[in-house]
């Protein structure tokens, strides 16, 4: 009787056991579908991101070679072009960037906004510039829309008559210069330099523009400053590389320093046919650009107020850069000026072009992970000690410049006052290296303060031999300090 109940048992139970495979397989079937058009999706949606990343761009406009307008290569590159727009902003940080200052416009100067006077700042640079064209104006820098007005009206072009060079690295030159020469951007670049600088401003109509630093076809950076390819040749050529060719020959990292580096850098006028030359056959440091202007005898002035034969620092960015801990770590101009962003599935170069502490997130925290205070507050320590050492270096050349004049004034001799004139130039072209870079040390900052402790050295030297004493026979030569100069980036 058990059995026959067990058997029944079973044999009601047998259909419930069918039922529930069926809803497990019927569960897992719905779930496989889900994963399947979820996938389906995702891939869907990578191929789409991928062919954006491909096409990044509509072409709206067909760019050729002589497309000088960069509002036509924004209709291409509307995200780029938005931030070439912004180079406008004036931003003031601790030591750099600058307040925009009213001015009623006249007819020879239209503009309505300046930035601050450098010189009411500090009149000691007046002294240590007598007798240029800088001790009647200098200002702080401001962005790349600027930079062609700044020098159209800026008031030493009314102290002296400024050649067609300056053009060089204040306009959008590439165009200009392959018409001036016929299709031959050295020739043209070499007439211009003989112009005066009203003439050759007529041939420029925009600031730095985008063909500057990109070729109109594929995009691709590339150096259209003549100065600059004969100034790395001459580099290479000291290393021992020759006919060293930057388009060609360098990597794409270092092209993301060189766009940059053909116009921030020192550099000076060779000769009566003005040409442009960056002093580097010896190497990029100070100390190698100092003993290069001693080889070729150059000199920038004679001092107004000591005879002396003076030299002009102009912006050596590039040089100061390439002795910092960044360019030995690869790291390229753009990437902290100029750094990536996202927008959409695109990652473009930031085209505001400023300072990294304006926009610390992606200049600075990409490498380093620390809050921006902590960042900003290094940074701004470095540029406090430099700025320190920098006042320290100025008064001893001011002092040492009251020294020479008494002097001058008393009936000394000009071989008598030799070797301080010897001394001022070498203090006041150190300390003028600093003064016009616009980094405040921080591209190189031990470099920096080294640099300045030079110039006050050599300030005090001067004075000493004064009174009749010899100064030690090395000290009249620039110092020959180790030093790196990284032109070869890899990542």
């Amino acid at each position: 009787m058990a059995d026959k109940e067990r058997e029944t048992q079973a044999t009601e139970e047998k259909p419930a056991r069918p039922r529930r495979t069926y809803k497990l397989i019927a569960l897992a079937a719905v779930v496989a579908a889900l994963a399947a058009v979820g996938g389906v999706a995702l891939l869907v949606n990578i191929m789409e991101h991928k062919q954006e990343a491909r096409n990044p761009f509509f072409r709206v406009v067909e760019l050729t070679d002589e497309t000088e307008d960069p509002a036509l290569w924004g209709k291409n590159f509307p995200l780029q072009y938005d931030g070439y727009l912004k180079t406008v902003d004036q931003v003031r940080t601790r030591y750099g960037g600058s307040e925009a200052v009213p001015r009623t416009p006249t007819e020879a100067d239209p503009r309505s906004v300046v930035a601050q006077s450098r010189l009411e700042e500090d009149p000691r640079l007046k002294t240590m510039w007598a007798g240029y064209a800088f001790s009647t104006d200098f200002r702080e820098e401001r962005g790349h829309a600027y930079m062609l007005s700044d020098q159209t009206f800026t008031e030493r072009q009314r102290v002296v008559q400024q050649p067609g060079t300056c053009i060089h690295c204040h306009g959008s030159v590439y165009v200009p210069y392959k018409k001036l020469g016929g299709g031959d951007l050295i020739k043209g670049f070499e007439q211009m330099n003989q112009m005066k600088f009203g003439e050759a401003r007529k041939l420029i109509t925009h600031p730095v523009a985008c063909i500057d630093c990109h070729d109109s076809q594929t995009m691709q950076l590339r150096v259209t400053r003549p100065g600059f390819m004969e100034g790395m040749r001459a580099l290479k050529a000291s290393q021992g590389i020759q006919n060293y060719d930057v388009n060609t020959q360098a990597t794409r990292q270092e092209m993301r320093s060189f766009v940059c580096g053909q116009c921030h850098v020192e550099y000076y006028f060779k000769g009566a046919e003005k040409r442009l030359v960056y002093p580097w056959a010896k190497g990029l440091n100070i100390d190698n650009i100092m003993a290069y202007y001693d080889e070729v005898g150059h000199k920038d002035w004679d001092h107004a107020e000591t005879g002396a034969p003076v030299l002009k620092a102009q912006h050596p960015e590039f040089e100061m850069y390439n002795q910092g801990v960044h360019a030995r770590s690869g790291v390229a101009c753009a990437d902290c000026h100029m750094p990536y962003q996202r927008e959409g599935a695109m990652k473009i170069s930031d085209h505001h072009v400023r300072s990294p502490l304006l926009n610390i997130n992606r200049a600075c925290q990409t490498c380093h992970k620390w809050p921006e205070e902590e960042l900003r507050t290094r940074v701004q320590i470095n540029q406090d000690r430099t700025f320190r050492m920098r006042n320290l270096a100025l008064d001893a050349l001011v002092q040492l410049i009251g020294d020479i004049k008494a002097a001058r004034e008393s009936g000394r001799t000009d071989e008598e006052l030799k070797q301080a004139r010897d001394f001022q130039r070498r203090a006041q072209f150190y300390l003028d290296f600093i003064e016009a870079e616009n980094s405040m040390g921080f591209h190189a900052p031990q470099e920096a303060v080294r640099i300045l402790g030079e110039s006050i050295n050599f300030s005090r030297l001067g004075q000493v031999s004064l009174r009749g004493a010899v100064a030690p026979a090395h000290s009249t030569t620039p110092t020959t300090a180790a030093s790196f100069t990284r032109t070869s980036f890899r990542r």
